[in-house]
């Protein structure tokens, strides 16, 4: 038998008539040259293995759609471009926005803000209990309403008031000057 290339016009023909051994060899041959073109294309050696991988799977899934036998390497090249491109997309939003200018916190700035969260840990501790147990199950802990309720054998309606009262005199507390708060005394 003769060799034959992986973009075979007879054996693409077959694999499109959804001969198995043809689609088999045909997904086979065309491997390291997916590869290849994937590892020219793509960011990283390991979006171009992806990519070649999503490429084949593509080829043995609809090789049956393929209009047009001597299209194939074009078709497979157009997969390998588009996965390598949504890859890059994909990364870029994923990314961070470079900024020349990378902002530091002062070591200034990070004693106001351990302060700011001792006033806050303060206003919290101040709460009565059943107020500062609702705060924190909810907004501390993350846990939903209802959960918060039924553990704490409240009605949904009883735990919302506590936690109204209880953020609304934490806010009051905060808003009021920090002790020796020289700005807010002139």
């Amino acid at each position: 038998m003769a060799e034959t290339t992986w973009s075979d016009e007879h054996l693409v023909a077959a694999a499109r008539g959804g001969d198995v051994q043809s689609i088999a060899a045909l997904v086979s041959d065309a491997h390291p040259h997916v590869q290849r073109f994937a590892r020219s294309l793509c960011a990283t050696p390991e979006d171009a293995e992806d990519a070649a991988q999503e490429a084949l799977i593509v080829l043995y899934r609809k090789i049956g759609t393929l209009r047009a036998t001597g299209a194939l390497v074009s078709w497979m090249f157009r997969i390998i471009r588009n996965e390598c491109i949504r890859r890059a997309r994909f990364m870029k939003r994923s990314l961070p926005p470079f900024t020349e200018t990378t902002v530091v916190p002062s070591a200034e700035d990070e004693v106001f803000e351990r302060l700011e969260a001792a006033r806050v840990a303060d206003a919290i501790a101040a709460l009565p209990a059943d107020q500062r147990q609702v705060l924190i199950m909810r907004d501390v802990q993350g846990l939903s309403g209802r959960t918060v309720a039924d553990r704490l054998g409240l009605s949904t309606a009883a735990m919302k008031s506590r936690l109204h009262r209880a953020r609304t005199a934490v806010q009051r507390t905060l808003s009021d000057p920090a002790p020796g708060d020289l700005d807010a005394a002139v």
